[in-house]
């Protein structure tokens, strides 16, 4: 069996023959850049074979590489497969960094109403005259106290065992912990002496790339810690589309390990910020997207992927959270966010929520971009949704100096509109080593502004600069010489980079134009355009309208709502009430199979200009194109 060693830091692993470098890397525990889900499309996983023979297509993937990359070794993880003893260098950039999570939320203000509350009860003990039974006595304490009925408290056996000992040995002073559960009430602790302040609660978004988790105190609310990192199952994939293959050919349960050490992890994180113990965490609330809560149930994801994609379950969906792995107090219990479709998940759902558009009579569109992107128009009487592959390009795959929102990053950029200087900003202010989404999005903006760029995405090569040149294969703009750079490389964007990222973004344009055009909605009827998530929190506005990713509407109609998947999960953590509503708000909402709607191909084509084929849906941007004419003479 051959041996791979990865440099620098000499990790050894025995891996199949035939299986790829990728495969070797994950099983050693590296996690690897691999946007486009490892179909060789990105080029985000270079590694440099420095000894040993292995087999790569240099024809058919060489292109990432110049000729003296590839004679020292160059090739794609993801493509490249063991035949013998290797040694591989993997740069640092084809590494997942530490990323920019997004972990803040909107802030709305909620009815603190939780599900889980505690009672200090100081009981007599029994008596030849008063001989009632531990458990009836406890019970009737807590009805006493305020709690609920006596007859209306289920008790699990696990309970039941660790009450007379319990009771005895603190003297007849003891804390109950009662939970609101389908049907009734549950006790799930007890406890010597008085612990009402010891109460807690985590809300979780579980996202396919990130996880982010918010421990709150359920005595008043307060938020005690808050903990980020990535999804542990990138090592088996980084799209939806690759999990889903692993699981089919048996790694459900390996995923569902890698989502719950993902949540474990954060959750000690936060618990460590706060320097409380986790047994005392009593509740669990999730929101993340159909198939990621599929898996952390360990619910087999498959049939979704397949016609007619059909998730096993859209309702909510409550456990034993120790049932699941979670390691929090052994009785406590996870509530997971109900989904539409497969598509259409509970982290959406909370979105809605959390931006409030379910309680308005105002109509409102909410947009969600990852690599997939979510769609919802609508308000409190109706919502329609789609859902689409937006592709890797506005996360920085299909770019060639794209790349995730890492330190060294553009995040922000801008262009002298005489002198064609750009000036930008890196996250973690660092040397630039790429750029990524909403840098990119910055830039095609200001690229059409100073007509470097004609409407179809074509760079204009007969302007005289030494920014315009031609590539190796295509036209090129450099946004930062190499001397200023980290990476040592001149970075820039190319005509075919621009084609991609025209792509993605007329798919989101042209979800919004269907969802408008099923509802009978023009622009001008659209309230609010809310932005969730990540890549929503960060780009700018005017942007995204110069180059029609979103309708044009007037900018203090559009807002973002941070991390809406967190937001949501909060809110049902801290008030009980607002999850009967989730199931409601589910039902609610129509779901548009964009593959099978006629009219989306026509939208897609349509927006596959700078902004949109009709000036006339903006007008603005027209304004703006009138002036660069002009200006350009």
């Amino acid at each position: 069996m051959p041996t791979v060693t990865f440099l620098p830091g000499f990790r050894k692993v025995v891996a199949e023959p035939g299986s790829t470098i990728l495969e070797a890397a994950q099983k050693a525990g590296l996690h690897m850049n691999v946007v486009c889900g490892a179909q060789g499309k990105c080029g985000k996983c270079s590694v440099y074979v420095k000894s040993g023979t292995f087999d790569f297509d240099r024809e058919k993937y060489g292109t990432f590489f110049s000729a003296e990359d590839l004679d020292s070794g160059a090739c794609l993880a993801c493509q490249a497969y063991v035949t013998d003893d290797i040694s591989v260098f993997i740069p640092e950039n084809s590494i997942i960094q530490e990323q920019k999570i997004l972990i803040e939320a909107l802030g709305l203000e909620t009815v603190f109403n939780p599900a889980v509350w505690k009672y200090y009860l100081e009981l007599a003990p029994p008596t030849l005259d008063d001989p009632s039974p531990d458990l009836s006595r406890l019970l009737f304490g807590i009805e006493k106290y305020g709690g609920p009925k006596e007859g209306m408290i289920y008790v699990p056996l696990e309970v039941i065992r660790r009450i007379p000992k319990v009771m005895r040995d603190s003297g007849w002073k003891i804390t109950a912990t009662v939970t609101l559960v389908p049907g009734g009430y549950r006790l799930i602790d007890v406890e010597k002496g008085n612990t009402l302040d010891r109460i807690y609660g985590v809300a979780v978004d579980l996202g396919t790339t990130t996880v982010v988790v918010y421990l709150r105190s359920l005595v008043n609310g307060e938020v005690l810690g808050v903990a980020s990192n990535y999804n542990h199952q990138i090592s088996c994939g980084e799209d939806i589309l690759s999990r889903v293959n692993y699981a089919r050919k048996g790694g459900l349960q390996k995923l569902q390990k890698l989502a719950v050490d993902s949540i474990n992890t954060a959750i000690t994180s936060a618990a460590n910020v706060a320097g409380i113990d986790r047994e005392d965490i009593y509740e669990v609330v999730v929101a993340g997207n159909t198939i990621m809560t599929h898996i952390l149930m360990e619910i087999d994801p498959a049939y979704m992927i397949e016609e007619p994609y059909v998730p096993v379950v859209r309702r909510y969906l409550t456990s034993a959270a120790r049932r699941v792995g979670l390691e929090v107090q052994e009785d406590a219990g996870i509530f997971i966010f109900p989904a539409v479709s497969d598509y259409i998940g509970g982290d959406i759902v909370a979105d809605i929520l959390a931006s409030g558009m379910a309680e308005s009579e105002d109509v409102s569109l909410l947009i969600d971009i990852g690599t997939n992107f979510e769609v919802v128009l609508g308000n409190r009487d109706w919502m329609f949704s789609c859902a689409g592959a937006a592709g890797p390009a506005l996360e920085g795959g299909e770019v060639r100096f794209g790349m995730r929102a890492n330190p060294g990053a553009i995040e922000q950029i801008s262009l002298d509109l005489v002198s064609l200087t750009p000036a930008y900003r890196t996250i973690n202010h660092t040397r630039p080593k790429g750029i990524c989404g909403s840098g990119l999005i910055d830039l095609l903006a200001e690229l059409l502004r100073a007509c470097i760029i004609d409407r179809t995405g074509r760079i204009n090569t007969q302007i005289a600069h030494e920014r315009i040149r031609y590539g190796t294969r295509f036209p090129e703009f450099v946004i930062a010489w190499k001397d200023d750079t980290d990476i040592g490389k001149d970075i820039v964007i190319t005509e075919n980079d621009i084609k991609n990222l025209i792509m993605s973004k007329a798919s989101v344009l042209a979800a919004c134009s269907t969802l408008m055009n099923q509802a009978g909605i023009s622009r001008d009827e659209i309230s609010h355009i809310y932005f969730s998530g990540a890549f929503g929190n960060y780009i700018n506005k005017e942007n995204a309208i110069i180059i029609g990713l979103i309708p044009e509407v007037p900018g203090e109609r559009i807002s973002t709502i941070g991390n809406g998947a967190i937001e949501g999960a909060n809110i049902a953590l801290l008030n009980r009430k607002k999850r009967k509503e989730l199931d409601e708000i589910a039902k609610r909402i129509a779901y548009i199979e964009l593959n099978a709607e006629p009219s989306f191909m026509d939208e897609y084509t349509k927006s596959t200009f700078l902004p949109h084929t009709d000036l006339s849906l903006f007008p603005m941007v027209e304004e703006m194109l009138n002036e660069c004419r002009i200006r350009r003479g």
